[in-house]
């Protein structure tokens, strides 16, 4: 089949859907950058930073990635190490507790596009499944009122419970696939991170939809994006 573009592309011609949550779905990304600019606020932290050291990667990943960019190793100390700046698992722990601050503070809506392209799937009878780097995916969905949307969700949790590896490796969106039992070659990537869009690309997936909610166009179609949108709403048509 040949490449679809913004306009041609028909969610009908594809078996299922694999979306990112935060920046697809939700606009948790905007909570995640606070949380990561408080945690890293003395490292003269900016967005650019997020974008290209963080953005789609395992928690402890985008730890370890941020600092190297500023030429500090931590050791990675154990997940249960209590949120502080001793080690790596210590300041992913302490980014952790400032997001779910602002979660339950603030709480969260789906992007009116999002929903309403998670409604045309529903209608078509087009399966769908949540694939997240993020460990509080299912708290990010019940804050949405989504939590009885998605009958199969692969977030950080998951992940660290199989040992697969987190964006840019796909193993994510493959377990994804498995799971609803449907072939990558005939399944849709929906993804606003380049290492998310990288991922897709890794796992051969028919289709790795770019939302560029800040990464930039150029920035997602260098890293594997078949097209780039600016919010799903553009697709509500197809």
């Amino acid at each position: 089949m040949e490449q679809p573009t913004a306009a041609t592309f028909r969610w009908s011609d594809y078996d299922a859907v694999l979306f990112d949550l935060d920046g697809v779905i939700t606009p948790t990304a905007e909570i995640h950058e606070h949380a990561w600019g408080e945690l890293f606020a003395d490292y003269d932290y900016t967005k650019a930073d997020y974008l290209e050291y963080i953005d789609g990667k395992p928690r402890y990943d985008g730890v370890r990635s941020f600092l190297a960019s500023r030429s500090i190793t931590l050791a990675d100390g154990d997940p249960s190490d209590a949120p502080g700046d001793s080690t790596v698992c210590a300041m992913g722990n302490r980014k952790n507790a400032l997001f779910n601050e602002v979660l339950a503070r603030d709480g969260i809506a789906a992007y009116p596009g999002s929903a309403a392209t998670l409604k045309l799937l529903i209608n078509a009878s087009i399966p769908d499944a949540i694939v997240s780097s993020s460990k509080n995916a299912v708290p990010v969905l019940e804050a949405a009122g989504l939590s009885d949307r998605f009958d199969i969700v692969i977030d950080g949790i998951v992940a660290t419970d199989q040992g697969l590896a987190g964006k840019p490796a796909p193993d994510g969106y493959l377990l994804g696939a498995e799971q609803l039992g449907v072939d990558p070659a005939r399944t849709v990537v929906v993804e606003d991170a380049a290492s998310g869009v990288a991922a897709g690309a890794a796992g051969n997936f028919a289709v790795v939809i770019g939302v560029d909610r800040g990464a930039g166009p150029q920035a997602l179609l260098d890293h594997g994006a078949t097209f780039v949108v600016a919010d799903l709403d553009e697709l509500l048509n197809y």
